[in-house]
This record gives C-alpha cells, structure tokens and sequence, in this order.
C-alpha cells in the first residue's frame, strides 16, 4: 500500500505522498466521459451485479442520510436512491438523502450530466470530508479507496462521520479466492484492460495505472484487519466473483 512514512503507491510506483492526489486526478480526468462505458467493457457488465449486491447490503432506509465517498459519476448512489425511494414509498415515509462526494470535478460533471434528480452532488476528499461529525446513517465507498493516498486515515474519517448505529461498506477489487485462475486473470489485466482503455477511452496509461492500483490493494483479510483497527465493530467481508471483487463492511457503535 505504502513504501514508507513519506511515499505512496501510484500503480507500480511509489510517488511522494503530496503527488499522488494529483496524479489520480489527472486519471479520472482523463477518464471520466468514458468511464462508465469502460467499466462495462472491462467487466463485461459484471461491475452492475456487484453495486446492485452492495447497494441491497446497504438497504437504504426512509429519511435516511447515506454518502457515498468517491462517488464518481453516481452509479452507487442511483441504485441507492432507486431502494430507498420505493422503500420510502411503501411505508409513507420521507426518501433518504443521498449525498455524492468525489475529488474529481469531471467525474462529477459526467455524473450529474446524465440529468436524474434527486441527488447531491460535491466536491470532497475522502480523507477531510465536508461532513459534521456523527451525520450520516450509512457511507459506502465503491472502486474508490484504493486511489485514496492515507487508507487508514478515510476509514477514521468514515468512523468521524457515521452516527452510533451506522454502517459502512467499502466496495473493491480484491485477490483471486480460487486457486490456478492467476496467469489468466493477469494476462486479461495487463494486457487487455490496457488495450481496451487505448481502443475506447484512447487512454492506454490511466488503466494501466487502474490496474496496477488494484494488485497494490490489500488483500481481504488484511484490509478487514484494517476497518478493525479503524474501530468498526461486526467488521466482515464477502467475496463475488471468486474474490475478484470484495464487499467489506462494518458498524459503529
């Protein structure tokens, strides 16, 4: 994750810790009008299935006020509103309040210029969020936390936040849980999420960058390990897609 007190990972490389916001920045700039329609190519439109689970995890409540930290173009935060909305509905009750929070003033923009209403828009960093203390009943964080510079220090920031009874949930690419499928899954990583990132977002370094970013992550024992260190209680993970991706979540209490 780190090299030392003073570097952070950027892909392969580690960078001065002051670099690393801009550099994923420039990413997600780059990126940003085609994202969605890269993660759909590059999952083969399994990254749907993954937010639909993490978003029914989440279960959205009337009145509710939910984050989601590196939200991006809102693709969480759609589903979400989607839940609590009928939720609200069937009960008579006031919809949740659902709040989008990224860094990158592109993402955003891609996000809110898909036109659905109803959801708030922001720019934050996951580490300093524009957040009181003890707000929000739920914060997710979907394919986001591993581009974050000080891990340790959004999970403080996402306990900082949630109420005492609230719920966290972290949405990322992990390591592989079935044994023998690592040559393949590498070789489709490194050579064909590059390639496609040049062929439809004419971008061949971002995804390159995507990917590495992924392989520097903690894998999902040590990452639990750290949501426990964080102070969250009933910490625990599931895996989808035989560890492809993981859903980590935890409580405060």
């Amino acid at each position: 994750m780190t090299s030392n007190d003073e570097t952070a990972s950027f892909g392969f490389q580690d960078v001065p810790k002051g670099e690393k916001a801009g550099r994923v920045r420039a990413v997600f700039d780059s990126v940003a009008t085609r994202y969605d329609l890269m993660n759909d190519a590059m999952s083969m439109g399994m990254h749907r299935l993954w937010k639909d689970a993490a978003a029914a995890k989440l279960n959205p409540q009337p009145g509710e006020l939910i984050l989601d930290i590196a939200g991006g173009t809102g693709d969480i935060a759609r589903r979400l509103k989607k839940l609590g909305d009928n939720a609200a509905r069937r009960r008579g009750l006031e919809p949740p309040e659902i709040h989008v929070i990224d860094i990158n003033t592109e993402m955003l923009e891609a996000g809110r210029a898909k036109g659905e209403g109803g959801l708030s828009w922001h720019e934050g960093d996951a580490e300093n969020l524009p957040v009181d203390d003890g707000a929000a009943d739920a914060y997710i964080i979907s394919f986001g936390i591993r581009n974050c510079t000080n891990i340790p220090g959004v999970l403080a920031e996402a306990k900082r936040v949630l109420k005492p009874g609230g719920r966290f949930y972290c949405l990322e690419f992990s390591r592989l849980a079935i044994g023998g499928l690592e040559p393949a899954y590498d070789f489709y990583s490194f050579n064909a999420v590059p390639k496609m990132g040049k062929w439809l977002a004419k971008d061949e370094d971002s995804y390159r960058y995507l990917v590495e970013s992924i392989r520097r992550f903690p894998d999902q024992e040590t990452f639990l390990g750290m949501i426990r260190d964080a102070g969250f209680s009933r910490a625990a993970y599931r895996n989808m897609a035989g560890g492809v991706v993981a859903l980590h979540w935890g409580w405060v209490v």
